[in-house]
């Protein structure tokens, strides 16, 4: 077991604690094409619907998106992605208390989420893709997620090679930080995930997954999404709905090595996983 760090996570007039025990993110898509569950909530009630679920279920956040960023996916606009999820997060803020999350790496996005509601932003580029976004999240002082993506979503797995896996990441979250301090925003509003299964072989997953401890040292909250991926179907041998179980097993893994957060469909389930992972972090050595 990876001894636990400590960090708040700040936004506008909300405090999130995270090291003492495994948060949850709960993820709602607004789409009709994410590889979980395409589909399933991108009308418009049925998304607000989940949302207030996930949040009844346990989530301690709720990650938003409106353009699926599965392997080989297209881009969607920024006007379609608006219509999308804006809505949707306008109607949560009023009914769930817990924080919203956009996932999406567009400025004009972000902006137009945080305006409606939301109060932490999560870019899959790590501020590499929209130069605009940095901008945004210093003047409305939010947290980012800072995630790892080798290509784009399009061409990501194609052929992911490294010089050596963990140094690689660890350098590119490096270099991230100090892009986003030079950008006026602070440390504190800073958070990592190492991207797994974007720009990544299933071998490599597996290595992060079980080495998340190696990123501890950058003092920064760690946020793991392995929630139904192609790599645990490939174990088990299941489709991405009943991957619940072996979603499971990562997460146990990933929060006995230092994952703060963990970004998942299933709610219910990875609230008892964790509460067990937690208990036993927190049993005393006889």
């Amino acid at each position: 077991m990876i001894p636990g760090k400590t960090y708040e996570l700040k936004g506008n007039n909300f405090r999130l604690s995270l090291g003492e025990k495994t948060r949850i993110m709960g993820i709602l898509n607004v789409t009709p094409d994410s590889f979980s569950d395409g589909g399933l909530f991108f009308q418009r009630e049925k998304a607000i619907a989940q949302g207030e679920a996930l949040a009844a279920q346990g989530a301690d956040l709720l990650d938003v998106g409106g353009e699926s960023t599965r392997p080989f996916s297209d881009s969607v606009s920024t006007e379609e992605e608006i219509q999308r999820i804006i809505p949707v997060i306008r109607e949560l803020v009023k009914k769930i208390s817990i924080p919203i999350s956009v996932d999406t790496y567009k400025a004009e996005v972000a902006r137009a989420a945080l305006d409606a509601g939301a109060i932490v932003v999560n870019d899959i580029t790590a501020l590499g893709f929209d130069p605009g976004l940095p901008k945004v999240i210093a003047e409305y002082r939010v947290p980012v997620i800072l995630m790892h993506m080798q290509g784009t979503p399009k061409n990501m797995q194609v052929n992911p090679e490294y010089n050596h896996l963990l140094k690689d990441i660890h350098q590119f979250f490096v270099e991230r930080v100090a892009l986003a301090k030079s950008r006026g925003i602070p440390r504190e509003q800073l958070l990592i995930d190492p991207g797994i299964g974007f720009g990544k072989t299933f071998s490599q997953n597996l290595t992060l997954i079980k080495r998340i401890d190696y990123f501890q040292d950058l003092d920064l909250p760690i946020v793991l999404g392995t929630s139904r991926k192609a790599f645990i179907g490939k174990i088990i041998d299941q489709e991405a709905m009943n991957r619940d179980w072996g979603t499971a097993a990562t997460l146990a893994v990933g929060a006995w090595q230092g994952a703060n957060i963990v970004r998942v469909h299933n709610v219910t389930a990875a609230k008892q996983v964790l509460a067990v992972v937690d208990a036993l972090k927190e049993a005393a050595e006889e």
